[in-house]
């Protein structure tokens, strides 16, 4: 909040303009004003009574996600609490509210309930984003190695090569791949810098990978054999993948089918025989 006040600030002064602090703040959204600031303060104070293992884990799955909006440790767990008690005070008053008394032991049975799932459901939100980067990052690895390849028969480097891929495209590869470059620049050994790219994805086909790169360094193979070898290796993987996929369809298709197509194709054929049925002698033997 106080970069992006900061940053009009010097907007304004740069072009010699008045200004005022106050419109300057009331300029901003809503969220960025008055939300984001009492959640980080949440947060914060949730901080203190929370493990530092959790907040070590908390960590370590935003990296995997790739800190998707910049989130950090405290607004998950002010994302997390504000989640729990809202779920908790919304069942709490629609039975509240409700036409039947369900007891006080049970209203608080089921806003306890859905307190913590609405507790657990930024956790959940954590996973999908992380199965989603690294699910982008599987297909997307085999076309930037196949550049890879071509820069380096080319006669370019090896950073320049992951230079050249990180301008391509604008995917989770090509940014980590950036984020290689730029630690790179900045003084890091290049086997550390990969091995912490590959530690940041979390992946089988990246470790791989960055293994490969590593060994090729040290024994001096063909760094572009090398490339090529693991961009066919990924190809294939990617293929298999696919192939789990279509296999898992027909499985998962049980699901929607047993609830909801054969209990309609059950009363479609069933309707006309109880109807023959109830107007039949044994239906009337029966009372029907």
């Amino acid at each position: 909040n106080n970069r992006a006040l900061q940053s009009r600030l010097e907007e304004f002064t740069a072009k010699g303009e008045t200004v005022d602090l106050r419109k300057l703040e009331l300029s901003q959204p809503f969220t960025e004003r008055v939300i984001y600031p009492i959640a980080r303060k949440l947060g914060e104070l949730a901080i203190k009574f929370t493990p530092q293992n959790a907040l070590n884990s908390i960590s370590r799955r935003l990296e995997l996600a790739g800190s998707p909006a910049k989130l950090d440790p405290t607004m998950i767990l002010a994302m997390q609490f504000i989640a729990g008690i809202g779920f908790g005070g919304i069942i709490a008053l629609v039975f509240s509210l409700g036409p039947t008394d369900i007891g006080t032991g049970k209203l608080l049975l089921f806003s306890a309930l859905f307190a913590a799932l609405g507790f657990y459901f930024p956790q959940l939100w954590l996973t999908s984003q992380i199965n989603k980067r690294q699910k982008n990052i599987r297909r997307a690895m085999p076309d930037a190695l196949d550049l890879l390849t071509i820069c380096v028969e080319a006669g370019l480097g090896f950073d320049a090569a992951m230079s050249k891929v990180s301008e391509k495209w604008q995917t989770e590869l090509s940014m980590a791949f950036a984020r290689v470059i730029a630690e790179i620049q900045l003084g890091k050994i290049r086997r550390e810098a990969l091995r912490d790219m590959a530690d940041r994805i979390g992946i089988a086909e990246m470790t791989s990978f960055v293994a490969a790169v590593i060994q090729s360094e040290q024994l001096g193979v063909s760094l572009a054999k090398v490339l090529r070898i693991q961009s066919d290796q990924m190809r294939m993987k990617r293929r298999q993948l696919a192939e789990e996929e279509a296999h898992k369809a027909p499985i998962k298709m049980l699901v929607p089918m047993g609830l909801l197509i054969f209990p309609s194709l059950m009363v479609v054929l069933l309707t006309p025989a109880a109807m023959k049925l109830m107007h039949s002698g044994l239906g009337q033997m029966f009372g029907m």
